[in-house]
């Protein structure tokens, strides 16, 4: 609850919604928070509301997210291996600590080149 002008509000009533299936206040590394499973994109919301939203994924080898495009630029960081990013007409390679940024309403898709894990930032 949110204290406002007196009036106790519901962080949901506001769209506010904090970190999630992650734990505060400890150190830790994001690439150890997402399993691979065999033949499987895993996704795990760390946050999510109308302002943005922040996942972490694990993609097996060959496995993929197919063609589609996001309401807001999309901001993707490799945690661990390496992936195969699709903007547009562009391809890119990313390996463990680069990023790129996909831009809003571009179509784009993520393929995994090896097992990889990457976070996703989108901002609306």
């Amino acid at each position: 609850m949110l204290l406002v002008s007196g009036i106790c509000v519901q962080w949901q009533e506001w769209g506010i919604f904090m970190y999630k299936n992650i734990e505060k206040q400890t150190k830790l590394q994001l690439k150890e928070q997402i399993d691979y499973q065999p033949g499987q994109v895993v996704s795990k919301t760390l946050v999510q509301n109308d302002k943005v939203s922040m996942t972490i994924f694990s993609f097996d080898k060959g496995e993929e997210i197919s063609t589609h495009a996001a309401g807001g630029d999309a901001m993707v960081t490799v945690l661990e291996g390496k992936g195969r990013f699709t903007v547009g007409d562009e391809v890119f390679f990313l390996n463990e600590g680069e990023t790129l940024i996909m831009p809003k309403d571009i179509p784009h898709a993520v393929y995994g080149e090896e097992k990889f894990k990457m976070q996703l930032t989108v901002s609306f």
